[in-house]
């Protein structure tokens, strides 16, 4: 019996062409000592999988080598087993790849529910929840009555950012592209506010948004909105730098904020990333976990049918087409 996979085979020069991928078919493999075989039921395309395509050996995880199975979240069933920790019939989520099977030791491999649907976990539970619940309360902290700006605010991070947000007590402004995705934010998930980045009068809605100023930041993306949020900054206020998805697919990125506005306002500004923090998966998970169980969060996913989908279908990520996350069904 056979099954497929999608390879890197050449690395982007700025979007992702059908051309960078190779569908390819191969013998399904047989678990050694210790070793799982999963079937894929559910893949996950994150922007994050562009930095994987780069060459980049500095970056905060290795690159996907060209000519591997280009790597990607997903949700399977153990279908063969020499693991006792992971017998046949479990349910496990992992960076299993874009695959239909995958071969595993088991490292990195998370027992889930099987009560909970699929889309819920990929896009509640799973990288999106954890990125925006690490975010949110170990970098940026938020107290009640503070003001908070999340990018991207319609997607799979900053959509769980906002709510959570709102939970805690917070004023919530979300940014996204749309006008429906402003509609859906407020409508739907109890944004207070909802700004359009294409609007010219975009700073001054900020103002109106914002009389007072704001207190935290959660970055998702770059681009125009960036300066005129980092102008309304309060003193000592913190930034929460998660995503650039306005830069990853260009040579030239836009340049920062310049650095005398963070001395002047003192703030605290941190990038982070969630491979350093992949051993909290099990305690924000739960957490995740215990909030859409009591109906605190909400989300949308934009769901794809077969694997050969997500060779294209990760540019809906970058042109801002997905409404919602975005998972492939195999």
């Amino acid at each position: 019996m056979t099954y497929r996979s999608i390879k890197l085979i050449k690395r982007p020069e700025t979007t992702i062409s059908d051309d960078v991928f190779e569908l390819t078919t191969q013998e399904i493999p047989k678990a050694g000592n210790g070793e799982v075989v999963v079937k894929l039921t559910h893949l996950s395309l994150d922007p994050a999988m562009r930095g994987w395509m780069s060459a980049d050996e500095k970056s905060y995880i290795p690159p996907v080598k060209l000519g591997d199975v280009m790597r990607a979240s997903g949700i399977g069933e153990v279908v063969e087993s020499n693991n006792e920790k992971l017998p046949v019939g479990s349910r496990v989520m992992g960076l299993m790849g874009l695959t239909e099977y995958a071969l595993s030791d088991g490292q990195g491999l998370n027992i889930i529910p099987k009560e909970l649907p699929a889309e819920a976990v990929l896009s509640v539970i799973a990288l999106p929840g954890i990125t925006a619940y690490h975010g949110l309360f170990e970098v940026l902290k938020p107290t009640s009555g503070q003001t908070l700006v999340v990018t991207a605010a319609a997607g799979s991070v900053g959509s769980l950012v906002g709510q959570m947000a709102k939970n805690k007590g917070l004023t919530v402004i979300g940014v996204a592209g749309s006008e429906e995705k402003c509609q859906w934010i407020v409508n739907e998930l109890g944004f207070d506010h909802s700004l359009n980045y294409h609007d010219d009068d975009f700073s001054e809605k900020l103002d109106a948004a914002a009389p007072k100023g704001i207190d935290l930041f959660f970055e998702n993306t770059g681009g125009v909105a960036q300066e005129p949020i980092f102008n309304h900054m309060n003193a000592h206020g913190r930034i929460a730098v998660c995503g650039m998805i306005a830069d990853y697919q260009s040579n030239h990125p836009a340049p920062g904020p310049n650095w005398m506005g963070i001395i002047k306002r003192r703030l605290t500004i941190q990038g982070f990333t969630m491979p350093d923090h992949f051993h909290r998966i099990p305690e924000y998970s739960q957490a995740l976990g215990q909030m859409l169980a009591k109906g605190e969060l909400k989300y949308r996913s934009h769901v794809l049918e077969g694997l050969e989908s997500a060779t294209s279908g990760i540019n809906l990520l970058f042109n801002g087409q997905n409404k919602g996350k975005l998972i492939v069904k195999l």
